[in-house]
């Protein structure tokens, strides 16, 4: 589990096919000397397991699904990733829940400039924008951001000037593509609802539906 805030930005060294994976070599000096072998770490949203360590140099496996689904997939030698360790047990949540699956990619539609800072935006794709709530968050290339509009499939987030200078996203530009991963807790309620799961009250079992969480008083 992750919490969307980026600790360091790597570089990508290299790319290579081996056997069914795409091993993934990344330079980052400010952490890769504390890595073990099998820890997980958060490439621009997207949860891998480092495989191999050299220096400032650390290595994971890329599983065709994953590049098939995530940005992974058009990086190449020297572009710059948001690196992100686990959350250790005892640490601060300062973010959200991220839990490195990527909902979807999509292009940046629009960067501008607000009245307190940066908003970009992009369009989902229908399932996604299910699962976002305006004032919500959404996890953008690994970033916890605030849903600040949400119309449709149309979402658009905030920056602060803190956030592009600590991440990649300072770096977008309309057209390129960023990893998204919606809420995890909007995930569970929808299959909850989806399934029409029950639970219990003081008057007994009870369908889980709006309704019935209206009259819990949930919503």
């Amino acid at each position: 589990m992750f919490t969307g805030l980026v600790e360091t930005v790597g570089t990508v060294v290299s790319l290579r096919p081996a056997g069914m994976c795409t091993v993934l070599s990344l330079r980052a000096p400010l952490f890769a000397g504390e890595l073990v072998p099998g820890q997980s770490v958060a490439v621009c949203g997207a949860c891998l397991t480092v495989t191999a360590l050299e220096g400032e140099i650390f290595s994971v496996d890329v599983m065709p699904e994953t590049l098939k689904k995530t940005k992974l997939r058009s990086l190449r030698p020297g572009a710059r990733v948001n690196l992100e360790r686990a959350l250790r047990a005892d640490g601060r949540l300062d973010g959200h829940i991220v839990t490195g699956h990527i909902d979807g990619v999509v292009p940046v539609r629009e960067i501008s400039r607000g009245r307190d800072g940066f908003l970009l935006s992009f369009t989902l794709e229908e399932e996604t924008a299910s699962l976002v709530v305006p004032r919500g968050s959404v996890a953008v290339d690994g970033v916890s951001l605030t849903v600040a509009r949400l119309a449709g499939a149309s979402c658009t987030v905030g920056l602060i000037p803190a956030t592009l200078e600590a991440t990649t996203l300072g770096d977008l530009r309309p057209g390129d593509e960023v990893n998204i991963e919606t809420d995890i807790l909007g995930k569970y309620v929808r299959r909850l609802l989806e399934t029409g799961a029950s639970f219990h009250t003081n008057t007994g079992a009870s369908s889980l539906s709006p309704e019935s969480l209206r009259d819990a008083g949930w919503i």
